[in-house]
C-alpha cells in the first residue's frame, strides 16, 4: 500500500490531483451457485446486487448500525451528551484559521493562491515545491514572513476542540494546518497529529547533514531576511514542514492505524477533503461511527464510480441510503458554537475564548513593552558612546 506524498504548509491545503489507497484484491467466487439452468440469464439487477454484496463483503463497505437518532445537528448533540460517546476525533484544515485572519488558498480573490503573482512563480504551487524551493528559496521565506505563526490568536473552532480535550472526549486532532493555533489553543503534542509538519523543528535539507534548529532560530532567520543556511554545511535550512515531493510524518501512518477504529465520532471541520492521505481518513472510522462536517459546502462525499455500485467510499449526506453523515453548512466558528449551545457549553466556551486571547493580548503588550526598554537602552547607549568621541 502506498500513499501519494502531499504539501501543505502555510496553514491550509493545496490542491492536489488525488490518488486513493490502491489495494488489490481477488474475490474467491469457488462454491457461488450457478441458477443460470434454472433462472436462465440474471437480470441486471440481480447482477447489480451480488456486486453490491461481493464489493461490499470484500471491502468492508457494507452499512453499519445507525447510532445517531437523527442526521442533524440536534443529533450529533444528543449522541454526546448520551454518555456512549467517548472517543472524537477531529480533522480539520484552513477552513477554522480564516477568522483568524490567514488566509484559505482558494477563495477568489482573498485566497492565497490568487495573490501570489509578485512572486514571479511559473505556478502557484512551485512556491511549495521542494525542487523548487531548493533553487529558488526566496519566495517561500518571503511568503513565511507574512504568514509566520504567532502573529494570530485561535479561533472559536480551536478553542471547542480545547474543550472536548478538557471534557476528556478528545482522542487526537488530526490537522492540516501548521499555523500552530491548536498548540496556542491549548492542544499539546499527544492530542495533535500535524499531518503536514510544523514550525517547531527545522532540519538543513543536505541528505548527508540534516542539522536540527529550533523554531527560535528559523524565526530569527527568517525575520531578518536572510536565507537560512546550515552553519555545518551550508545547505539550507527548512522547517519542518511537508512540502511537495516529501513524506508525510511516520507518525500520521502509526497513530491513526490505532485511533480511527475505535473513533466514537469524527467531526470534520473546514477542510475541502481534496488532498490525500488526509481526506482518506474519513472512511478508516467503523461503519457505525457518526461523522459530522462543519464547513461552508459539502464535501468529501462518494465518488461516482462507488456510488455507481450503491455503497461508500465518501461521506453521503442526501441519499435514501444516508444513515450517519451530517453536514453542518456554516463557519467553522458558528458551527462550533451551534454545536456548545445544544451541548449546553456555549456560555463556558465564550468565557474561554475571551480569557484566552486577553491573556495573549498581555502577553504580546508586555513582549512589545520590553522591545521597546531594549531598543531604547541601545539607542541610549549608542548615544553615549557618540558623545564621548566627540
Amino acid at each position: 500500500m502506498t500513499f501519494t506524498s502531499v504539501w501543505h504548509v502555510l496553514f491550509c491545503p493545496v490542491e492536489v490531483s488525488k490518488r486513493a489507497e490502491e489495494e488489490a484484491f481477488t474475490p474467491d467466487l469457488e462454491g457461488q451457485s450457478d441458477d443460470s439452468s434454472d433462472e436462465g440469464d440474471a437480470s441486471g439487477d440481480t447482477e447489480m446486487d451480488f456486486l453490491r454484496s461481493l464489493f461490499s463483503r470484500t471491502l468492508g463497505l457494507s452499512p453499519g448500525e445507525k447510532v445517531l437518532d437523527e442526521l442533524t445537528l440536534d443529533g450529533v448533540a444528543r449522541y454526546i451528551l448520551s454518555g456512549t460517546c467517548k472517543n472524537i476525533i477531529c480533522m480539520v484544515g484552513a477552513g477554522i484559521s480564516t477568522s483568524a485572519g490567514i488566509p484559505d488558498f482558494r477563495s477568489p480573490g482573498t485566497g492565497l493562491y490568487a495573490n501570489l503573482q509578485k512572486y514571479n512563480l511559473p505556478y502557484p504551487e512551485a512556491i511549495f515545491q521542494i525542487d523548487y524551493f531548493k533553487k529558488h528559496p526566496e519566495p517561500f521565506f518571503a511568503l513565511a514572513r507574512e504568514l509566520y505563526p504567532g502573529q494570530f490568536k485561535p479561533t472559536v473552532c480551536h478553542y471547542f476542540m480545547r474543550m472536548l480535550k478538557d471534557k476528556g472526549l478528545l482522542t487526537r486532532c488530526y490537522s492540516q494546518n501548521i499555523d500552530t493555533l491548536e498548540r496556542v489553543a491549548g492542544l499539546e503534542g499527544e492530542d495533535l497529529i500535524e499531518a503536514h509538519g510544523t514550525f517547531h523543528t527545522s532540519h538543513c535539507v543536505s541528505f548527508l547533514c540534516r542539522k536540527e534548529y529550533s523554531m527560535d532560530w528559523m524565526k530569527n532567520q527568517i525575520f531578518s531576511e536572510d536565507i537560512p543556511k546550515c552553519d555545518s554545511c551550508g545547505s539550507l535550512v527548512k522547517p519542518d514542514i511537508v512540502f511537495f515531493g516529501e513524506n508525510l510524518p511516520a507518525r500520521f501512518f502509526t497513530t491513526m492505524k490505532m485511533d480511527f477504529p475505535r473513533c466514537d465520532l469524527l467531526i470534520i471541520m473546514g477542510t475541502s477533503l481534496q488532498v490525500q492521505p488526509f481526506a482518506s481518513l474519513v472512511n478508516r472510522v467503523s461503519n457505525s461511527c457518526p461523522r459530522l462536517l462543519i464547513n461552508m459546502e459539502k464535501t468529501g462525499q462518494s465518488e461516482f464510480g462507488m456510488g455507481l455500485f450503491g455503497f461508500g467510499g465518501g461521506m453521503d449526506f442526501d441519499s435514501d441510503k444516508a444513515y450517519r453523515d451530517v453536514a453542518y453548512l456554516s463557519t467553522c466558528d458558528d458551527g462550533c458554537m451551534a454545536l456548545a449551545e445544544l451541548l449546553g457549553w456555549k456560555a463556558e466556551l465564550e468565557e474561554m475564548v475571551k480569557r484566552e486571547h486577553a491573556l495573549i493580548d498581555s502577553k504580546d503588550a508586555k513582549t512589545k513593552d520590553k522591545e521597546a526598554n531594549q531598543s531604547s537602552r541601545s539607542t541610549g547607549a549608542e548615544a553615549g558612546k557618540s558623545d564621548k568621541t566627540e
